[in-house]
């Protein structure tokens, strides 16, 4: 394994977060503190407590979910596809690094990223509601896998694009209203029964409940089935990757 070009790849990823902060750091956590303002003090004084959980304490998992979601995907494909279409990617090419060594340095950078960023609107949230996180390990599972899952699939996204248009649809069109209809800001008890039942079918509604429940136990659905369709995700994302290197698919236009 080249630990050293995976690093030098780590660290340029990094870096570039550094020189884009405003769209990468302070755009997400500023979107999240209107959230807090709006949801959590505004409308969320006029909804009753949820098992003793204000409405501002119980959007924050789900508000956290939503960035680390969408920045995975968005830093991981950004990531990958800038180097392809500015033609730098054959500098990759040219140094002595496996496909597994890229993967590695471009989705752990992904992965640091959305971490950082989760870990920063959750301090962002500590300002205008109370939070009590009572199984932390858990939620740093679900912090972590979730950022490597989505990071993975961000690359996969970046790899198999071939123009701005492709790189976005996937995150406009589908991963968007995924998060947002997946209980992000509600639970699916509040819905009519019909819908209850089509929210199962939203893989993301498994991610919030199974996140929110390490902060308050409060879940949609059980949290073995949540760990069970994180880790679904994640081996799905790695077969992949797998399968269309196999097959020779290069990461070049």
């Amino acid at each position: 394994m080249n630990w050293i070009g995976v690093k030098a790849i780590y660290i340029h990823e990094m870096d570039r977060m550094r020189r884009t902060t405003i769209q990468s750091i302070f755009a997400p956590v500023i979107s999240a503190s209107l959230y807090f303002v709006v949801f959590g003090s505004a409308i969320g004084s006029r909804i009753p407590m949820i098992q003793d959980v204000s409405y501002g304490s119980f959007i924050v998992p789900g508000m956290m979910m939503l960035a680390l979601l969408t920045q995975s995907v968005s830093n991981a494909s950004s990531g990958i596809f800038f180097p392809k279409f500015l033609g730098t990617i054959n500098e990759i090419y040219a140094a002595p690094l496996s496909t597994t060594e890229i993967i590695i340095g471009f989705v752990g950078a992904a992965t640091t990223k959305s971490i950082i960023l989760g870990t920063l609107i959750l301090g962002t949230a500590l300002f205008f509601v109370e939070v009590k996180i009572m199984h932390p390990f858990v939620m740093i599972l679900m912090l972590v896998l979730t950022s490597l899952t989505f990071s993975l699939l961000g690359f996969l996204i970046g790899v198999l694009s071939k123009n701005w248009e492709e790189l976005s649809l996937f995150p406009t069109i589908i991963l968007a209203p995924m998060v947002f209809l997946g209980g992000s800001l509600y639970s699916i008890k509040w819905l009519p029964e019909f819908w209850q039942t089509v929210s199962l079918i939203n893989p993301v509604l498994y991610l919030v409940s199974g996140f929110r429940w390490s902060f308050y136990e409060l879940a949609d659905v059980s949290i073995t089935i949540s760990l069970f369709a994180i880790f679904t995700f994640l081996f799905l994302n790695i077969i992949a990757l797998a399968y269309i290197f196999k097959k020779g698919y290069r990461i070049k236009f």
